[in-house]
């Protein structure tokens, strides 16, 4: 049990001591930005007391996402640079649905207030 302990000890010493750069805190960062969209799905679940996807779920995705990206191809992972890169696919079409339905509704809104006497 100690040989685990000093075994992980080990690593996460030269991982936050010896390796921690400006690419490591990037990576991080982009983490909790990625992690954040679940944080969000969650609550905007718990108060609707159903599954509901908030918009801000997908700007965390790209924006966590973009940054996670950056931090695959500084990385030169290629099985994490397609993932990421997929995904941000997914990301920016459901924000441009999102848009795009609500520029629908905002249109339908004002030609239906225009119409009104």
């Amino acid at each position: 049990m100690a040989d685990i302990f000093n075994t992980l000890g080990g690593w996460l010493h030269a991982v936050f001591v010896q390796q921690l750069d400006a690419w490591v805190l990037l990576g991080f960062a982009a983490q909790v930005l990625f992690t954040m969209r679940f944080v969000v799905q969650w609550v905007a679940s718990e108060k609707a007391r159903r599954s509901v996807v908030p918009a801000s779920f997908w700007t965390f995705s790209i924006l966590g996402g973009s940054l996670l990206l950056v931090y695959a191809i500084s990385r030169k992972d290629p099985v994490f640079i397609a993932g990421q890169a997929a995904g941000l696919f997914i990301y920016v079409r459901n924000v441009w649905f999102i848009l795009h339905e609500r520029r629908q509704r905002a249109a339908a809104g004002h030609s239906a207030g225009g119409t009104a006497s």
